[in-house]
């Protein structure tokens, strides 16, 4: 991350960091995790969305032993911690999957696409895994 995507003249600025991608079988998962907490710990204004496939990233009860690999989705309970406050999963997608909030692993605002949309065109900086 370039300093200029940190900071312009001392402003805090706002990521939105959206995920897309199943939690396993790929790296992008697991990586946005990650630089979602670099970015909290430069104290910027940080939220994450659950998209697509994405949703799934944040369903309770993954079991990962099968596939022999590290269930990283209890992570997302931390995120509180790091005063990553601002999860948000889009309607659609979730409907689409037959998923609902209770479904969840962690505490949502659940946007329409269109005020997904809007949410995105808010933020100074948007990154999509």
């Amino acid at each position: 991350m370039t300093d200029e995507m940190m900071e312009e003249g001392g402003k805090i600025k706002k990521f939105l960091y959206i995920n897309r991608k199943a939690p396993h079988g790929t790296i992008y998962a697991l990586e946005s995790l990650e630089v979602v907490l670099i970015s909290a710990a430069f104290e910027q204004d940080v939220s994450l969305a659950f998209i697509d496939d994405g949703v799934y990233e944040i369903v309770k009860g993954q079991d990962t032993k099968g596939a022999e690999i590290k269930n990283f989705s209890p992570t997302y309970r931390a995120l509180e911690g790091y005063d990553i406050e601002k999860l948000y999963v889009e309607k659609e997608s979730m409907d689409a999957r037959g998923l609902t909030e209770k479904d969840l692993l962690v505490p949502v605002k659940v946007l329409t696409a269109k005020e997904m949309a809007d949410l995105m065109e808010s933020q100074d900086v948007v990154m999509s895994f």
